[in-house]
């Protein structure tokens, strides 16, 4: 029976926040799912001490279901099993795992032996029907989204593909979504939910670097552009980020152009690194990679994440009170 993503993961509002590496700490995803929607922790390249020591702040930091989002391409299959070793170890069940992207069928087994709920982010027809096979929920991710990008369609085409071949898989939209009527247009082409992750870009509880958050607000869909660039630490997937010296000339040299800090551990920045810039971060913040999808365009200052969910919250629940009514 086809359930709503609030169904699926346990929560109050059909909502997903996107775990955004750096950007998506544990003070935004506690924050969203105390608020009743499911908050993800951006576990990115995050491992051993590090990952331990943000887990802790995770699992204190709310009661409710939260997620831990991994990225399988980026980190390859030894160290993804060493963070899924460590979610599943150092996590109550109450902690989902999230993965941008297909990871292999053992690390599906893994997961679902260990009794933990899944969702998977993809950006075609055939990754999605792989996805749901494994009993995960499905986010069907549009080229309008910020951040890398999984396929080459839109969003609320890819939505319909999935839901004519799994009509009974939980399906979640994402891409172009800042607005309660967004949503519902998502909705309407099949989607059980949505996905949210340049809205909570700008929250209060984001990570995201102040100048990044004042960009976001203040550009339209026209000032992002697709590109493959900043492709340092994760190269070979196009991104849709803001426009930038370096999108309007990637033949710039690869010099450092930047500091940051990640669980006590310092970094260098080169131009061109898949960074994004945060509270952290400091030097050359206007060249570097800030994710921002065509949902910019209905974004206005930043506020609390609880205030964001609530904004969504009238439709999605709506939605869901009409589904369970309709059997």
């Amino acid at each position: 029976m086809r359930k709503t993503l609030a169904a699926a993961l346990g929560i109050e509002v059909s909502l997903l926040q996107s775990g955004m590496g750096g950007v998506a700490g544990t003070e935004l995803a506690c924050a969203v799912s105390d608020a009743g929607a499911a908050g993800c922790l951006g576990g990115y390249k995050l491992v051993g001490e590090g990952m331990s020591a943000a887990l802790a702040r995770l699992t204190e930091g709310t009661d409710r279901p939260v997620g831990v989002n991994l990225i399988p391409e980026v980190v390859g299959p030894e160290e993804l099993d060493r963070q899924v070793a460590q979610v599943l170890d150092e996590t109550p069940g109450r902690v989902y795992l999230s993965f941008f992207g297909m990871p292999d069928d053992a690390v599906f087994d893994r997961v679902n032996a260990a009794g933990r709920k899944i969702v998977v982010q993809v950006g075609t027809v055939e990754d999605g029907v792989r996805a749901a096979g494994h009993g995960s929920v499905v986010v069907a991710q549009g080229t309008e989204a910020g951040g890398h990008l999984l396929g080459e369609g839109g969003r609320d085409a890819l939505v319909t593909a999935l839901r004519e071949e799994l009509p009974e898989a939980c399906i979640v939209a994402a891409g172009g979504i800042g607005s309660p009527d967004q949503a519902a247009r998502a909705l309407s082409a099949g989607a059980d939910g949505v996905l949210l992750g340049t809205a909570f870009v700008v929250a209060d509880e984001s990570r995201a670097h102040s100048y990044f958050k004042g960009a976001v607000v203040t550009a339209d869909g026209t000032d992002t552009v697709i590109s493959d660039v900043y492709e340092i630490g994760w190269p070979g997937r196009r991104h849709r980020v803001l426009e930038t010296s370096a999108t309007r000339d990637p033949k710039q040299a690869r010099k450092f152009i930047g500091r940051t800090e990640v669980e006590g551990q310092r970094y260098l920045i080169p131009r061109f690194s898949a960074a994004a810039p945060t509270e952290a971060t400091s030097g050359r913040i206007e060249e570097m990679a800030m994710y921002c999808g065509l949902s910019c365009d209905t974004i206005s200052g930043g506020r609390p994440a609880a205030d964001i969910v609530a904004d969504f919250a009238r439709i999605l629940q709506s939605v869901e009170i009409f589904e369970s009514g309709t059997g």
